[in-house]
């Protein structure tokens, strides 16, 4: 997750680096979460006989291969094909982490199992995306990806020694993906609100570096406000765990709700870092809550095809990052930075 959200804290320097937009690096963002949203149904379906853990280790080394990468590209074109590796591998972990925890732990814990898992989507707003914009401030962009890829091969050395062997329970084929959709009501409910409220989100999260210069923060402040939306994304992670058993409904409710009001205000308090601080904070305990909340969600309408149902989950949500980044790009380069927190709430919604 840290390296498919790293370029939001470094497009500025990534698109003067390179010499192209802002609008055109948040392709870095759009590329990689198109090429997952296809690639989650594939992986799930090509390794159906595989054992999950060294499906899981692959994917995590080749996020540190694309990363280093991207590290010594010479040009956009290069950084784009890396991230493309990116895509095939963020698409292809989450479709199976993100139902494993139905295999490792008893049922009962199920639940916070999973807030666990998840929490490494929270500790990457927490740690690594600002980390990132530090490094990347005080020694480069490319050293920023350097990091990221060589904490990716020391992941697949701590996945390959500590994780269990996890041997595939059925082997899915490409007709049960539709037939999971066509049985399960609750499925498509919860992929049409994993497309509104992730695009919404990524339309204005992809450019929250620009939007919070346009406010008058200072750059060496921008990491450390995302590290507050970090840490507030890392507690609503597990508030939501702790709580959403059996109000699975009313938390989604909440979690749009929460979303679209920390925009609104985003866009309308006063320039500087207190009046950003607070909408930010309100911004990452929504954000931080969604994919606890919605891979239950999931998990809970198909629990007899959980890793076909998380597979289309992983794909729309995937899809979404892309086309929330697209907009937002579209939306920065024709009108202005701060119209991305004006469509993004309507959205979410």
């Amino acid at each position: 997750m840290t390296s498919e959200l790293l370029p939001v804290g470094l497009l500025n320097q990534i698109g003067s680096a390179l010499e192209i937009s802002e609008g055109t690096a948040g392709l870095m963002v759009t590329v990689p979460g198109l090429v997952a949203a296809v690639s989650a149904p594939l992986v799930t379906v090509a390794t159906g006989r595989l054992d999950r853990r060294l499906v899981l280790a692959v994917l995590v080394g080749l996020v540190g291969a694309a990363n280093l990468a991207s590290a010594f590209a010479a040009g956009f074109a290069v950084v784009l094909l890396a991230r493309i590796l990116i895509g095939v591998s963020v698409g292809g972990f989450w479709s199976l982490a993100g139902g494993i925890a139905l295999r490792l732990v008893p049922e009962r814990h199920v639940a916070r199992a999973t807030a666990v898992i998840f929490g490494g989507v929270e500790a990457a707003s927490v740690l690594g995306v600002p980390l990132g914009t530090l490094i990347g401030d005080l020694l480069g962009w490319r050293v920023a990806f350097a990091a990221v890829g060589l904490l990716g091969v020391a992941s697949l050395v701590g996945m390959a020694a500590l994780m269990p062997k996890v041997e595939p329970q059925q082997t899915i084929i490409f007709a049960a993906l539709p037939k999971v959709l066509r049985s399960h009501a609750g499925v498509r409910v919860g992929i049409a609100m994993t497309f509104l409220v992730i695009t919404g989100h990524f339309t204005a999260y992809t450019f929250v570096r620009p939007i919070l210069q346009g406010d008058g923060v200072d750059d060496g402040m921008i990491s450390t406000l995302l590290l507050v939306f970090g840490v507030a994304g890392l507690c609503g992670n597990f508030i939501a765990g702790a709580l959403i058993t059996g109000r699975l409904r009313r938390a989604v409710v909440a979690i749009a709700l929460v979303l679209a009001t920390a925009m609104a205000l985003l866009a309308s308090y006063g320039d500087g870092v207190v009046p950003a601080a607070a909408p930010l904070v309100l911004w990452g305990l929504g954000y931080g809550a969604v994919p606890v909340t919605f891979q239950s969600w999931i998990l809970d309408a198909a629990p007899d095809a959980a890793e076909a149902a998380s597979s289309l989950y992983v794909s729309m949500f995937n899809l979404s990052i892309a086309l929330g980044a697209l907009v937002g790009g579209l939306a920065v380069d024709s009108l202005s930075t701060g119209s991305t927190l004006a469509t993004a709430p309507d959205s979410s919604c």
